[in-house]
């Protein structure tokens, strides 16, 4: 299972750097696809950039950064939050790994 969840981080990453740089539409056609099959297999990931955080959130480990007090927010995602759906139900495999202000 190690190989898959570093095989789902490096498309997060792939997908990250894509965005930044308006990516050709073909790049995203097959990003797309390895992400349709990944989900025919049970894996899911998600980004959760710019979602509200606070310290009951199960799903991310966080670096806070300014004086964490208010509504934080997180600002960057160096993981992402990995799921594994089966007869058991969905599960976390991976926790986020979030930078949060």
């Amino acid at each position: 299972m190690r190989q898959l969840i570093n095989i789902i981080n490096q498309v997060f990453e792939i997908e990250k750097k894509l965005s930044a740089v308006q990516p050709a539409t073909s790049i995203q056609r097959n990003i797309d696809r390895i992400k349709a099959e990944l989900d025919e297999m049970g894996y899911s990931f998600h980004n959760p950039i710019h979602e509200r955080y606070d310290a009951t959130r199960t799903d991310c480990e966080a670096s806070i950064t300014g004086n964490g007090s208010g509504k934080m927010k997180i600002t960057d995602v160096v993981k992402p939050v990995i799921r594994c759906n089966n007869q058991e139900g969905n599960r976390i495999i991976q926790k986020a790994i979030v930078v949060v202000e």
